[in-house]
């Protein structure tokens, strides 16, 4: 038997699906845009799909109904709004009244700097839902005052890094937007989900720097007398300045969600509003502003929507050739049952971010890895909430972590390459920390869930009365 015969002989569900990946990979590899490589696999092997007979042309007819789908999906409004609010946010000096104050309140104990960094970075996430806003913001107003005090070098851009990618957990987050419409789960559970997993995290940061604060206080001095200001109404007010703005936000885009009276584009609309009054209440409501928000604005969303019509041909053929048949006996016969597969999915996704974005990842990975989870059983919010967890270490991965490379753009030359990757080192640890303790404690994020009464519909009976009984009727005469 020649190789062809072989090749013929073996399944398609066997043999184009593996291929598919094998394809996919040498692309991405060789630095072709990932929108891009998405469609040229799709559809490439959609055409010897169809001429080798694993499905007719017709199947092909889907994509453009697909397509259209994307183009007119509410929900993906929100992520224009949410990105164009974090943009403005990020120019309108509201991080720098945070930060300054709450640095100020926490500046008489060791590790002060650091817990006022991981606080602000909590608040930024909340009202920005982006990472490099997060991040540069307090690169350039905290490090340098935490190289002035003394800070140990990998402590002061770990605690930075980390805390901007908090973000990624933090509703209202791109990445759960992202991940309940891939996963078809509303985003309102996907928030409410993540409610949990975002205190730990915090719980997780905050007790790292007291421990390093106990143990080797030289590493978080206090901040020194001279650069204390004295805690007159001056110092409140600047607090308060920054704070009560930003929870009024946060009510705003997250509590109508979670109330039912808003969607979560009609909250990111609200949010964008409140971000413009915010940047005309701090004076830095400008044309430019306005601009180079839009223009970043613009930016993401193509490439979101680029990236999803890609994913969208992949995915169409993959499934054509019955790949989540071939997904699904790869991975259901893992041992351990749902831990076991829990647990390989995100070491799996752990070293996929490694090369990937996490939007690549969610529009790619995601909607192959959903109806295995289903079928094992798994809640698929608690599924999305976990790997929402996952992907945030994308942005702290040494070498290519983008919220290192943020840092890095705006640390001082003197600020050492290798000290900020060593440095966020200890923090990748604690989010996969995180995520062992989501693994194994569920109900840290089902239970913030409002799931209402369940009803099973084979249970459901109607029981109608009988009908009233009729008078006789006279006979209808006929006429011949």
């Amino acid at each position: 038997m020649n190789i062809f015969a072989y090749i013929a002989s073996i399944p398609h569900e066997d043999l184009m699906p593996p291929l598919m990946f094998a394809g996919l990979i040498v692309f991405l590899l060789i630095g072709f845009p990932a929108a891009f490589s998405l469609a040229a696999v799709g559809l490439f092997f959609g055409f010897i799909s169809v001429a080798l007979g694993f499905f007719p042309e017709a199947w092909m007819f889907n994509l453009p109904l697909r397509i259209f789908n994307i183009l007119s999906n509410d929900l993906l409004l929100a992520i224009p709004f949410f990105t164009l609010m974090g943009a403005i946010l990020e120019r309108c000096g509201l991080a720098e009244d945070l930060l300054e104050g709450t640095g100020q309140l926490f500046g008489k104990v060791p590790g002060g700097l650091a817990y006022a960094v991981i606080i602000v970075g909590a608040i930024l996430g909340a009202i920005t839902g982006t990472v490099a806003a997060s991040v540069i913001a307090m690169g350039m107003i905290s490090l340098p005052i935490m190289m002035r005090t003394g800070y140990d070098m990998r402590i002061a851009t770990g605690v930075i890094a980390a805390s901007g990618t908090i973000t990624q957990v933090i509703p209202p987050s791109l990445v759960l937007i992202v991940l309940g419409d891939q996963l078809g789960q509303s985003v309102g559970d996907m928030y409410a989900g993540a409610i949990g997993p975002s205190f730990l995290q915090l719980a997780l940061f905050i007790a790292f720097i007291a421990l390093v604060s106990i143990f080797a206080p030289h590493k978080v001095p206090p901040l020194p007398d001279e650069l204390l200001e004295p805690r007159t109404w001056r110092l409140w007010w600047r607090v308060l300045k920054g704070m009560v703005p930003s929870i009024v936000l946060i009510f705003m885009v997250l509590g109508t969600i979670f109330l039912g009276l808003a969607t979560p584009t009609e909250a990111g609309a609200m949010g964008v509003v409140g971000a413009l009054v915010l940047a005309a209440i701090n004076r830095r409501l400008t044309r430019p502003l306005v601009r180079e928000a839009m223009g970043t604005t613009m930016r993401i969303t193509a490439m979101v929507i680029f990236i999803l019509i890609g994913a969208t041909v992949f995915s169409l053929v993959f499934q054509g050739v019955d790949g989540g048949i071939w997904i699904e006996h790869l991975l259901a016969q893992l041992p351990g049952g749902q831990t076991g597969f829990l647990i390989f999915v995100n070491v799996f996704i752990f070293f996929l971010a490694f090369f990937l974005d996490f939007f690549e990842i969610a529009f790619i990975v995601i909607p192959l890895l959903a109806p295995v989870a289903k079928n094992l059983g798994i809640d698929l919010v608690w599924f999305g909430v976990l790997i929402c967890i996952n992907l945030q270490t994308s942005f702290m991965h040494p070498p290519f972590g983008f919220a290192l490379f943020y840092l890095r753009g705006i640390a001082p030359k003197s600020v050492l390459t290798r000290d900020i990757y060593w440095g966020a080192v200890p923090w990748l640890g604690l989010q996969l920390i995180l995520v062992a303790i989501v693994i194994f404690w569920p109900e840290s994020v089902t239970y913030w869930l409002d799931r209402g009464p369940r009803v099973d519909p084979s249970t459901v009976t109607i029981d109608l009365p009988p009908p009233p009984a009729q008078p006789d009727m006279p006979a209808v005469p006929v006429f011949q």
